[in-house]
This record gives structure tokens, C-alpha cells and sequence, in this order.
């Protein structure tokens, strides 16, 4: 298929598709609309972009980031808090007036995310009686920065509780109304002693603003498999489904058969989702059963370079890799099964139209210098081009700004 080469037209030439194809392919505003070998050649007025053969896929999506909370671009801290969930978060909370500014940290961030590939982020954002929605203030400028270079999805996360902390439902519900997209909650049980309470403050909101809502739960054993119980059934009586996620899961990583079965069966008849970032100090959601049983499941970095972990760089690629390697990944397929939780399963559940690479898509894709789609997520390749929206914003690892 081609299409009519105008000013906005431009060709990304002789590059190789992921059945081993090699094909061009034409970009007009932020579409794809032709997509064949030897369009090039036909199109002698459009701008030319060349692929050297590099291999091509469509744009990795970061499902699950915390933008607000990371030391990139910043002089190495070393890691001070202890092992604990809640010495993590008040460590976090002593080190705000410490750190550089948040519009400045996540931009470093950003910059690194897009110049691997990344076209789409969903960033959970810190809401607190002490921080109000400053943090969501700064991601909403920062999203307003990298219009046009990458998506940027605000989730406004109670990071230290819900009910324990007074004020804050009425500062998560007032986010939504200052940048924020989502509703977020945070381990009801352990956190805030009160899984009623914090679901009913959450969905009463979601439900009034017709938003979704994507809660962290890390809680193991019973009490989280109670939690996400809870969350699949008040997201079937609400009728959000395909608008309700958890984050984590950890203890479905865990669970005997029955329960796993009971639990997952619930999420897939509720429509709720699961994204999982691959850690590996916690036990890993079995990401084939989840699908198998109707569970979309993608995933995301989480912690990058912060006060919870040192690790992590922004890679989605690196993240599919590890994702594979913890779930015992080997084959060619099984190695797809983590791309797309990288890629096209987070563009739906984000509700990103158009995600893929096929005519009429839209134009956010990258190449890579890998003979396969196995062998780019294994090896981790190196990332050649990133387009958004037809546009090339990376070059050679390096974010281009839209040149």
C-alpha cells in the first residue's frame, strides 16, 4: 500500500519487519500509511530516513514508573533506607527537600526513557496532606514539556496511606481535576488497616469522575489475595472493566493453585488488569497463567535509580528481558510473550489507539540492531531511531528532540 507523498511525508527505507520481511515504510503526519519494499523508490518527494537493515518494531510502553521519585541525572545517593515497605517510605519522605527539583529529575528520566524506545508512560505521582498535588503540578508540566515525544499518564498515589492520613481522598479526587488521569491506592490491609474503607473512598471517587484506578498491592498471603478479591468485585459491580488495574500482585506469585485460580478468575471476569515489573525480591505473578486465563498482563520499570532501588535505567527492552529471564523464558515465543507485555499489552490497557505496526497505526516505532524480535529482547540491542507520532525524537541512544 503507499500513499501521496506531501511536505508532512516522510519514508523510514530498508528496514526488516518482524517476520523477517524487509519492507519501507511511509509515515504521514502521525500515521502510518504505507507499508512494502521498494515504496521508496517510488516516492522520490518524500523525506527519506534511512533503517541500514535494522530491525523494526512498534513503540515499548512503560506501564507502571514513578517519575517523581527518581535520582536520574543526580550525584550518586547510596541506598539508605532498610528492607522494610514502611522504612522505604519514610526514608523517601526525609529526603524530598534534599533532591533537585521534580520537573527536573523526571525530565532526565523522560529523556532516557524515550532514547530507548518508549512512545507511552503511566507514572504514579505521590499525593500527601504535606506534599498536596505539587508532585502532580510537576509531572503535569513535565507531560506538557514532552508533548509530542511521548504519551505521559498521571496516576495520583497515596503513598502513605489513604485513611491514615486525613484529607488525602479529597487531595487525590482534587488531582484529578490538576493533571492527574487515575486514582491510585496502596496495600489497604497493611497501609491503612481498612480494605473497605480505602475501596470505598476510591471507587466512590472513580465511579463520580469516571476515571479508572490503579492500585498498588504488594501485601503477601491472604490478606493480599483479600485485596484483590475486593478490587475484582467492586470493579464488576462498578462496571469498570478494562478500567481497573493492580500493580504488583506479588502475593498471586505465591499462592496455592486453588486460590491463584479463584483470584485470577475473579480479575478476568471483572476486567481488571495486572502490571508487573519483573523485581526480583518478590515472588513474580506467572504471567502465561494470567494470560491464559484472560488476565492482560503488562509491565513497566517501577523504581528507577530513587530512594527505593538503585537499579533500572528507563530500558523496556531491559525490562522485557528480565521479565523473561525470571519467569524461565527460553523459546522464540515465550520471548514475544514479554515484548508485547512491554509494548502493545500496555498501549491497550492504557487505551492508546492505534498502537502497532501496520497501516494506519500510529507512527511510534523504533529500530533496533537485532536479527529477531527474540534476539532485540534477549540481547537487549542497541535502539537506532525512536519515532513519535512520525517524528524522529532519538538517535543513535541519544534523545533528538524531534530532529
Amino acid at each position: 500500500m503507499t500513499a501521496a507523498a506531501n511536505c508532512t511525508t516522510s519514508i523510514l527505507a530498508n528496514v526488516r519487519l518482524m517476520d523477517g520481511e524487509a519492507a519501507d515504510i511511509v509515515m504521514q503526519s502521525d500515521r502510518i500509511t504505507g507499508i512494502a519494499a521498494g515504496l521508496a523508490d517510488t516516492m522520490p518527494a518524500a523525506t527519506r530516513i534511512e533503517g541500514d537493515g535494522l530491525l523494526a518494531l512498534p513503540g515499548l510502553v512503560d506501564g507502571h514508573m514513578h517519575l517523581d521519585k527518581t535520582l536520574t541525572g543526580c550525584v550518586w545517593m547510596g541506598h539508605r533506607a532498610g528492607p522494610e515497605r514502611i522504612s522505604r517510605i519514610e526514608k523517601e519522605k526525609e529526603l524530598r527537600d534534599e533532591l533537585p527539583p521534580v520537573v527536573e529529575r523526571a525530565a532526565n528520566l523522560v529523556r532516557c526513557c524515550i532514547a530507548h524506545g518508549t512512545t507511552a508512560i503511566r507514572t504514579h505521582v505521590d499525593v500527601d496532606p504535606d506534599l498536596g498535588l505539587s508532585h502532580v503540578h510537576a509531572l503535569a508540566e513535565v507531560r506538557e514539556q514532552f508533548a509530542g515525544h511521548v504519551d505521559i499518564q498521571i496516576v495520583a498515589f497515596p503513598q502513605l496511606g489513604v485513611m491514615r492520613c486525613p484529607g488525602t481522598a479529597d487531595l487525590l479526587e482534587a488531582g484529578l481535576s490538576e493533571g492527574a488521569d487515575l486514582l491510585e491506592g496502596l496495600d489497604p490491609i497493611l497501609i491503612d488497616d481498612d480494605l473497605d474503607g480505602q475501596l470505598s473512598a476510591l471507587f466512590d471517587i472513580a465511579e463520580r469522575k469516571g476515571v479508572g484506578i490503579d492500585i498498588h498491592l504488594h501485601d503477601a498471603g491472604a490478606h493480599g489475595l483479600a485485596e484483590i478479591n475486593a478490587v475484582s468485585e467492586r470493579a464488576g459491580v462498578a462496571g469498570m472493566a478494562g478500567r481497573v488495574t493492580v500493580s504488583h500482585g506479588f502475593c498471586l506469585g505465591a499462592a496455592a493453585d486453588d486460590d491463584f485460580a479463584r483470584a485470577v478468575d475473579a480479575m478476568a471476569k471483572a476486567g481488571v488488569s495486572l502490571v508487573t515489573h519483573g523485581g526480583a525480591s518478590s515472588p513474580l505473578p506467572a504471567v502465561k497463567a494470567l494470560r491464559g486465563r484472560g488476565v492482560r498482563v503488562f509491565a513497566g520499570n517501577d523504581d528507577v535509580r530513587d530512594p527505593w532501588s538503585p537499579f533500572g535505567n528507563g530500558d523496556m527492552l531491559e525490562r522485557a528481558m528480565l521479565l523473561a529471564w525470571r519467569s524461565g523464558y527460553r523459546t522464540d515465543d515465550d520471548l514475544a510473550i514479554a515484548f508485547d507485555c512491554a509494548s502493545a499489552a500496555g498501549a491497550a490497557v492504557l487505551n492508546i489507539e492505534g498502537h502497532g505496526l501496520a497501516v494506519g497505526s500510529r507512527a511510534d516505532l523504533f529500530t533496533v540492531d537485532a536479527e529477531t524480535l527474540a534476539e532485540a529482547v534477549a540481547q537487549r540491542a542497541p535502539r537506532d531511531l525512536v519515532f513519535k507520532a512520525g517524528r524522529v525524537v532519538a538517535k543513535g541512544g541519544e534523545f533528538a528532540d524531534g530532529a
